[in-house]
């Protein structure tokens, strides 16, 4: 039985073993999304997050909600995000020569609330899965599709930010 109990954390962490798997958790840890929104947040093919999702599905790491012809994706179990943010903080703290000590302090302080300037998506400078510094001016982003959407027209953000 003990056995069965390690190869079955073995089977859950292989789940978890990808950066788009990651950061598909970070962009569910507070409500769900339609797999649009998670496709565009991310900047992946459908079949490529579709084989994502269905690797967390199974592994129960995300559930689904069908709503019409949409299909919700939310996070499987609370503990998942603890787990996520525990791994976090430990790689930070391990790794703290190659985060300089501007960004360690502003991943570990509890922070206000900021929103992703391409989806709007509320997100804290903590748990977001992106920064870019810009001068005086860092922006957080959700997901790395986001980051992608805004360096193409960061202009445009840019402009909207200073009205």
């Amino acid at each position: 039985m003990y056995s069965k109990l390690f190869q079955l954390h073995s089977k859950l962490l292989k789940s978890l073993a990808h950066s788009k798997r990651l950061e598909i958790i970070q962009l569910l840890r507070e409500h769900s999304l339609p797999v649009q929104d998670i496709q565009e947040m991310l900047d992946l093919p459908q079949a490529n997050l579709s084989q994502h999702l269905q690797i967390l599905r199974e592994s129960g790491v995300v559930k689904t909600k069908r709503d019409g012809k949409h299909i919700y994706y939310s996070i499987g179990h609370k503990n998942f995000i603890k787990a996520s943010d525990l791994f976090r903080e430990i790689l930070i703290e391990n790794n703290r020569d190659e985060v300089s000590s501007v960004a360690y302090k502003k991943m570990t302080e509890l922070v206000p609330l900021t929103q992703d300037p391409v989806c709007k998506m509320r997100i804290s400078p903590k748990t977001a899965a992106f920064v870019y510094k810009k001068k005086y001016h860092d922006f957080y982003f959700c997901g790395s599709g986001c980051l992608k959407i805004f360096k193409k027209n960061i202009k445009r953000y840019t402009k909207e930010m200073k009205k």
